[in-house]
């Protein structure tokens, strides 16, 4: 598979696994503002600060891809988020539809990226095939069942201590969930792709970092808010837009689009375009701070 398209599915996939858990314990415990907050806040983080750091660390040139396709279905998703949002309740049937968007991404994904890497993929399969000695491979994979399995537990007991502390600072600053979620444990949950993006950055795989941030964002609406719903809906309290959550989701499908106008002629993000991006992400946090 081309970096691109790594970046979009198994990259993506596991830095979102924070947000995954984070929001479907946030959703068990009745904290659904904490659950939708972490995954608008997250998403704003991973263009704002996390993009923006990674194009000020080094000029980055990814797949003309990214600009023809992938932001714009980021962007389509996000739309499609704001719509189910209006009546303040995002219910067990979007979640349903979201889950269904998750499976019909990743197959279209994989569609493509094995049409793009039709003959990478032969050439690399027949080295690992001459390669890789049957004997050696069950034992391997015995030891990465039992990696995944405690990187699954660790990532769940780390979700709830989160969500515990998140609760105990609620109390003491008397902010609310929202500002929570978009802030502290978007931060926390969005750590993940700032380590990734970064080392792809310093490694000059451009596409890994690029392909990353753009599918984590996407999984983190399909999959992370499809999950979350169906343990249980998620309802926006004070309402929509009476919450002042409607500007978050502006904000969100914004930011978003930042790198599309930045990339659509030389598919390159540059130092001046990063330092742009982590402004807004700094006047974004300026103005929760100041509401509160």
């Amino acid at each position: 598979m081309s970096p691109i398209a790594i970046g979009l599915t198994v990259v993506a996939i596991g830095t979102s696994s924070p947000e995954l858990m984070v929001s479907m314990v946030s959703s068990f415990k009745g904290k659904s503002m904490i659950a939708v907050g972490n995954v608008i806040g997250s998403n704003i983080c991973n263009i704002g600060l996390v993009l923006g750091v990674a194009a000020v660390l080094r000029p980055m040139t990814c797949h003309r891809s990214v600009v023809r396709r992938e932001i714009p279905v980021m962007l389509a998703i996000s739309v499609y988020l704001l719509m189910i949002s209006l009546n303040s309740t995002i219910g067990r049937i979007e979640g349903v539809s979201l889950l269904a968007a998750t499976v019909l991404y990743i197959v279209f994904s994989y569609i493509v990226a094995m049409n793009e890497s039709r003959v990478l993929l032969k050439i690399a399969a027949s080295r690992i095939e001459s390669e890789v000695k049957p004997e050696g491979l069950a034992a391997s994979r015995s030891v990465q069942i039992v990696m995944i399995l405690a990187g699954i537990g660790g990532v769940v007991v780390g979700a709830d201590l989160l969500i515990d502390a998140a609760v105990k600072i609620m109390a003491v600053l008397g902010v609310s969930e929202k500002f929570i979620g978009l802030t502290v444990v978007a931060f926390g949950t969005s750590l993940p792709e700032l380590a990734t993006s970064i080392v792809a950055v310093l490694k000059k795989e451009m596409d890994i970092s690029v392909g990353n941030l753009v599918g984590s964002n996407v999984f983190n609406i399909i999959a992370v808010l499809g999950a979350a719903s169906l343990v249980r809906p998620l309802q926006i309290e004070g309402g929509f837009f009476q919450g002042g959550l409607y500007i978050d989701y502006l904000v969100m499908i914004g930011i978003s689009m930042l790198p599309w106008f930045m990339m659509r002629k030389t598919a390159c993000l540059t130092r001046a375009n990063g330092t742009v991006l982590l402004l807004c992400y700094a006047t974004y946090i300026a103005y929760l701070v100041w509401k509160g």
